[in-house]
């Protein structure tokens, strides 16, 4: 089975690598804006033609599309999450048909959620950030493709890895100078109390693994989540305790900028679990722990060649 990951280099897209790399019988083809990668690919420029040529002469059996932004203005993250996935339909369309296309979408779609609830499928989409927005915008143009489609609907990675454009992987790079050089200092965060459904990077890309290779037609849209939502705040002490820092964490008052506009979100993971017979394996504490010792150990082993 020939399978392309598309956005291979990316905090999720190497995880997804990784994962479908130790199935037997698969040959992956990267791609990405990397040179070094087997495909270079940009989805935010490619023409449509462009891209019909290469997947005609590569020929994969399905495509993975791990390929997004989380960051930029409204021109960057249109580029990306809504211009990239309607040029891969079109191509995949012209020229490998018959393809299954795994999409990553994200829980930033759904937009507000009441509290206290998980948020099934079918709930309506109303995004009120222009990550989300676009995000959805390319979820749209999957979902009406005329292809073996489905879109995995994400909420909040976390794990070995973490994207320096997230809360995470933002806080393991600050908390490991914190305790290299001032292990009793303050860290000063924004406010936390919003609640968020973490799922393990390694269960997302299990998820992957799972609708690439079941037989038959899929839904078209199943979220992949941890089903529980905690504060952000717990993820945040979660670490520090990893981290064994000893100082005074200093938290903004007030809510603001996406905890203001969607202060809960949970996922409905039954239909996930139904349907790819899959499960978050992964704790909120097993996450932190493995992100931890991936990247935020400061001790001096790091520098010594190891591969974490």
């Amino acid at each position: 089975m020939r399978i392309l990951v598309l956005g291979s280099t990316g905090y999720l897209g190497g995880h997804v690598e990784e994962r479908l790399s130790a199935l037997p019988g698969v040959r992956l083809l990267r791609g990405g804006r990397a040179p070094v990668d087997d495909v270079r690919i940009d989805l935010a420029t490619v023409t449509p033609a462009a891209l019909t040529e290469l997947l005609a002469r590569t020929a994969p059996d399905a495509v993975v599309n791990c390929a997004g932004s989380v960051d930029g203005g409204p021109q960057a993250l249109a580029e990306v999450n809504a211009r990239g996935p309607a040029v891969l339909c079109e191509a995949m369309t012209a020229a490998v048909p018959t393809a299954r296309l795994v999409h990553l979408g994200s829980a930033a779609e759904y937009g507000p959620a009441l509290v206290g609830e998980r948020t099934p499928e079918d709930a309506p989409a109303r995004p009120v950030t222009p990550y989300g927005a676009t995000k959805l915008a390319g979820t749209l143009t999957v979902l009406q493709a005329r292809l073996d489609a489905i879109v995995l609907r994400v909420t909040d990675p976390v794990g070995p890895g973490a994207s320096l454009a997230g809360l995470p992987g933002r806080l393991t790079v600050e908390l490991s100078r914190a305790v290299g050089r001032t292990p009793h200092g303050t860290v000063r965060t924004g406010d936390l109390s919003a609640h968020r459904d973490f799922v393990d990077v390694r269960d997302v890309a299990q998820a992957v693994a799972l609708a690439l290779c079941l037989p038959g037609r899929l839904p078209r849209l199943l979220n992949i989540g941890s089903g529980r939502a905690v504060p952000i705040r717990d993820l945040v002490h979660g670490l520090i305790a990893e981290a064994g820092f000893g100082g005074r964490v200093e938290e903004a008052s007030g809510r603001g900028g996406r905890s203001a506009a969607a202060p809960w979100q949970c996922a409905d993971i039954k239909a996930a679990r139904w349907e790819l017979g899959w499960q978050p394996r992964f704790t909120l504490r097993e996450s932190l722990a493995a992100l931890w010792a991936s990247d935020g150990d400061p001790r001096p082993a790091r520098s010594t060649g190891e591969r974490r």
